[in-house]
């Protein structure tokens, strides 16, 4: 992961788009520090704060899966864990910041894996069945594949667990709750910063001479639009083209996050919904002139499109991509996965006094 001035390497502001666009207004500076402290403290640190409830949780039901297994102490923790797929998933999107300190973001999240190394790293610990492994302090200090929501989607839905049902405090067991765990852990670390008022907290809401992060509100505000742009290119990119890119006899069904436990769609509802909140509650249609409001409703309207058919998919991806009418849905969430991408980076950025040209790799 990389800092917010190279979060968006390569994706500028595209100037044939610009040409066909009214021209730029000057960015309103006076009132990105609202639109900065609506994003930190609406949606920012509330979603943290979700997520560390919901891998408290998840911790609490895989150490009640151990401590007596049975189908229902199972489906609770598999449960638990579509939660808290969920609730990453909306606050995932923000790829700058604390999360990117430590390898915090792939503490908790490893994905891709494109070659299948981290699996079988996983597959292997769990075939050695170690005990020294199978605590929080152990896994806090492995390799990330090891320890993130795709290696505890693997304890819980992968080859061999229905041994949890059998097994009472048994390996696999125990090196679950230890994944769950030091999740928790890193959820805990990371609301208790972006809460801290002395610290990102304050030098988002101010950015300036008071901030550590951005020396004026144009640098600020291209960080905060910088989250929505890779956030939807990521849905794109990251999410639908790594199983799928409208060439059905190309499709990789087996290569979708979150795929053995059908949380897929969750996952990238998950995303957009984020994308949504962040850009409804931090205010930014505020910045937009007076006459470019029709920008906002363009985006609020692909949005809603994209929400309201991602969940509607079967989470079984390969039975989805081999049905006519729900492949047909996917590639509608290709397209306008791009539409939202370049209407956010394009349209809205030009529209604020973004100019032509203006890179979100380096801030000039």
């Amino acid at each position: 992961m990389r800092h917010w001035k190279s979060l968006i390497a390569g994706l500028l502001l595209s100037a044939s788009a610009a040409q066909q666009a009214p021209a730029a207004e000057m960015l309103n500076e006076a009132a990105v520090p609202d639109v900065m402290q609506r994003a930190v403290d609406d949606f920012i640190r509330p979603g943290y704060r979700t997520m560390h409830e919901a891998s408290g949780k998840l911790a609490s039901a895989m150490s009640g899966l151990c401590a007596a297994p049975s189908p229902e102490t199972l489906a609770t923790a598999k449960s638990a864990f579509g939660n808290t797929v969920a609730a990453w998933s909306r606050i995932e999107i923000v790829q700058t910041g604390p999360v990117l300190e430590k390898n915090r973001f792939e503490h908790i999240l490893f994905f891709p894996d494109r070659k299948g190394v981290g699996m079988k790293q996983v597959q292997a610990l769990i075939a050695k069945a170690d005990d020294k492994d199978a605590t929080v302090e152990a896994v806090s200090k492995k390799s990330v594949a090891l320890q993130s929501l795709t290696a505890l989607e693997y304890v819980l839905f992968g080859t061999g667990a229905e041994t949890l049902v059998k097994d009472k405090d048994g390996f696999r067991c125990r090196y679950g709750a230890a994944i769950a765990g030091n999740i928790e852990q890193v959820s805990a670390q990371l609301s208790s910063e972006w809460d801290d008022p002395n610290g990102v907290r304050k030098s988002w809401a101010s950015p300036g001479k008071g901030s550590d992060d951005f020396a004026d509100g144009k640098e600020a505000i291209t960080a905060l639009l910088g989250i929505l742009v890779h956030g939807a290119g990521n849905v794109r990119d990251q999410r639908l083209e790594t199983f799928y890119k409208g060439d059905i006899d190309a499709a990789r069904p087996r290569m979708a996050i979150y795929w053995r436990s059908g949380n897929t769609w969750t996952s990238i509802t998950g995303n957009l919904q984020g994308l949504q909140a962040l850009w409804q509650k931090a205010g930014m249609a505020d910045l937009l002139p007076a006459d470019q409001h029709d920008t906002a409703d363009k985006l609020d309207t692909l949005m809603k499109t994209l929400i309201a058919t991602a969940p509607t998919i079967k989470p079984d991806i390969e039975a989805a991509l081999a049905d006519t009418a729900e492949r047909a849905k996917i590639d509608e969430l290709l397209s306008e996965s791009r539409d939202l991408t370049t209407g956010f980076s394009d349209k809205y950025g030009g529209a604020i006094g973004l100019s032509a040209g203006f890179s979100f790799s380096d801030g000039d």
